[in-house]
């Protein structure tokens, strides 16, 4: 009841930002260790991280890293393949739900990072590959399924940070030919294009493709119109209609919104890492590992805000034209909170390291 009455309290006092705040949050799992990844397929939710117990009705169950709940009661599912190390990124379509993180065996089978799983038995496919480095985000478009990380090669194939396969044969895609000098962070599909985050200094040899780049999504080839100036590495990504949306670290740091061409729309500068991002509609949903938002954009060492600044606690909700809203439901711990998305439906998700939000227990895990 306490949350219910939090929940509408905060979303009377802003401007309608989204439905995913206009209800009270609902039922859901918790973990005893950090979530990292959430993925949606049909009516069901699965979740990845470095957790080995989810909690649910009371009761606590063995999950190794995997999990997947009904998204419309939060009942805990039986899908419970086992990993055994962190699971990073998920991503899901028809068919197949893909995993990608620090593991070597996934439901008792050999898979060196990456890894495809039935989305309704759990049983592990024959696709497999191995990887010469550390995978850290996955997306899914064009009959691909495309893996950033930091690695250098995929199956024999010498690839820089990136990587495609192709959905019908589970194969490396090799006339998709794009690569980054450092680490992919995030990825994002949207319309013809691939749009990737992270610590890069170049994209297919391009210095001016400076952590925040967008490719084709066919080819690999560099779309040199997105030219965006970013300050520091890129943490999460989303794009809507509007733009595309940046969550970076740096000296605190940043949520950032761009329009197609790479233009700076808004940006909110924070005490702390911003380290997840989505959207419902224009309205972004930020979270990370800081306290405070800055009333401006200067801020000094270790992120102090040097005009003032606004409580936000872990989560933050910024207005299509920039404006801080009063959503703050305050997740707890250092840091934070690590993944934020939304469903087709507005429900929003929020993943990390917290064990209450509200003042209440939602242990890596709350759903609004």
């Amino acid at each position: 009841m306490r949350l219910l009455v939090l929940i509408l309290l905060l979303a009377l006092s802003v401007a309608a930002p989204a439905r995913a705040v206009e209800s009270a949050a609902r039922s859901a799992p918790t973990f005893n260790g950090t979530v990292y990844a959430i993925a949606y397929l049909g009516g069901t939710v699965y979740v990845g991280g470095g957790f080995s117990k989810a909690r649910w009705g009371g009761r606590s169950y063995p999950r190794q890293r995997l999990a997947a709940f009904d998204g419309r009661t939060g009942a805990l599912l039986d899908w419970a393949p086992p990993a055994d190390g962190t699971v990073r990124a998920l991503a899901a379509t028809r068919g197949a739900v893909y995993a990608a993180g620090g593991f070597h065996r996934v439901g008792g089978a050999k898979r060196d990072s990456i890894a495809r799983i039935d989305p309704v038995a759990g049983t592990v496919t024959s696709f497999r590959h191995d990887i010469a480095g550390t995978p850290y985000a996955l997306a899914i478009g064009a009959g691909r399924l495309y893996l950033g990380g930091s690695f250098t090669a995929v199956s024999g194939h010498a690839l820089r940070n990136l990587a495609a396969f192709s959905l019908a044969t589970g194969r490396v895609d090799t006339r998709w030919r794009a690569g980054a000098d450092d680490r992919v962070r995030t990825l994002a599909v949207s319309g013809g294009q691939v749009f990737l985050g992270g610590a890069f200094r170049e994209v297919n040899d391009d210095r001016r493709s400076v952590r925040l780049a967008a490719v084709d999504r066919v080819t690999g080839v560099l779309d040199r119109y997105f030219r965006p100036s970013v300050a520091a590495e890129v943490n999460a990504i989303t794009v809507s209609s509007a733009g595309v949306y940046a969550a970076t670290g740096g000296q605190g740091g940043r949520a950032v919104a761009y329009t197609l061409d790479g233009t700076t729309r808004w940006q909110r500068v924070f005490d702390g890492d911003v380290t997840a991002i989505t959207t419902v509609g224009e309205v972004a949903y930020v979270g990370g590992h800081f306290d405070r938002v800055c009333l401006t954009t200067r801020n000094g060492p270790r992120g102090a805000c040097l005009d003032g600044s606004a409580p936000r606690v872990k989560l933050a909700v910024v207005t299509g034209d920039g404006r801080l809203t009063e959503w703050n439901p305050q997740a707890n711990g250092v840091a934070g909170v690590r993944v934020l998305t939304t469903d087709p439906i507005g429900v929003l998700d929020a993943g990390g390291d917290f064990t209450a939000i509200g003042g209440l227990d939602r242990p890596r895990f709350a759903r609004f």
